[in-house]
C-alpha cells in the first residue's frame, strides 16, 4: 500500500513537471487570418483574451453598414507587418490552435486590437484587457463608433442557418478526396473568393483549413 502511494505521488509530481513543457513559444513572420487569429510559421494561433468581429461580420457606423470584420483583419495585418511576431502559448482551443499572447517589437497585439476598438476583451477567458476596452469605448474608437453585435453572439446567430443548409454527411464527406487544382492559402482567401465553407471533396478543401476535422473547412466559428 505504501509503495502504491509513493508511485501515485511520483506520478503526480511528474505530471506537474511535464505540463509546462507542453507550452511553447514561437516566433517569426506572421499573417493575419482575421481580427484575432494568426498564421505564424505555419502554426495557427488564436490571440489570448480578445474576441474580434468575424471576417464576414458587418457593423453599423454613421447609419451605414461597414465591414468591421474585414477592417479588424486589416488592422491586425497592419500590426504584424511591423516585424517578427513572438507568441507565448497559454492554451489550445477546440480547433487545435495555439491560444497565445503575441507581441511584435514589444507591442501586445491583443491589447493593441482592443485599444483600437477592433476587438473586445474576451471576459469569458480573461479580464486582462477590460480597462483597454473601456478606454476604446469612451473614445468611440473602431466598432465603438457605431453599433455592433458581440462576435460571440454573431457566431451563434450564424451557425444555425449554416447547419441547416449543409449537404447530408454522406454527400458532403466522400470516402476519397479527389485532387483539385483549386487552391486557397487560408480561410481568409477562401472567404474572400466566396467559396467558404468548403466540404471535404469539394475543390479547394485542405485538411489544414479544417480545424476541427469534421470535413468542413472554413466554417463559421463556434463560440470560443
Amino acid at each position: 500500500m505504501v509503495t502504491l502511494l509513493i508511485r501515485l505521488a511520483l506520478a503526480n509530481i511528474l505530471a506537474g513537471a511535464v505540463a509546462p513543457a507542453l507550452a511553447q513559444d514561437i516566433s517569426g513572420p506572421a499573417q493575419a487570418v482575421d481580427g484575432d487569429s494568426l498564421s505564424l510559421s505555419g502554426i495557427s494561433v488564436r490571440l489570448y483574451g480578445i474576441d474580434a468581429p468575424e471576417y464576414d461580420q458587418k457593423c453599423t457606423r454613421g447609419g451605414e453598414a461597414w465591414d468591421c470584420g474585414k477592417a479588424a483583419a486589416a488592422k491586425l495585418g497592419e500590426l504584424v507587418a511591423r516585424g517578427a511576431v513572438r507568441c507565448q502559448q497559454r492554451d489550445i482551443d477546440d480547433y487545435g490552435r495555439n491560444v497565445a499572447v503575441c507581441t511584435v517589437n514589444g507591442t501586445d497585439l491583443g491589447r493593441a486590437m482592443v485599444e483600437a476598438g477592433m476587438a473586445l476583451a474576451f471576459r469569458r477567458y480573461s479580464d486582462v484587457y477590460v480597462l483597454d476596452e473601456a478606454r476604446a469605448r469612451e473614445a468611440a474608437r473602431g466598432i465603438w463608433a457605431g453599433e455592433f453585435v458581440a462576435p460571440s453572439e454573431w457566431r451563434s446567430a450564424h451557425r444555425a442557418p449554416q447547419a441547416q443548409s449543409q449537404p447530408p454527411r454522406s454527400l458532403a464527406v466522400p470516402r476519397q478526396t479527389p485532387r483539385s487544382s483549386v487552391y486557397y492559402p487560408n480561410c481568409q482567401a477562401a472567404r474572400a473568393a466566396g467559396a467558404a465553407p468548403i466540404y471535404r471533396g469539394q475543390p479547394g478543401y485542405r485538411p489544414e483549413m479544417d480545424g476541427d476535422g469534421d470535413g468542413i473547412a472554413c466554417e463559421p466559428y463556434r463560440s470560443r
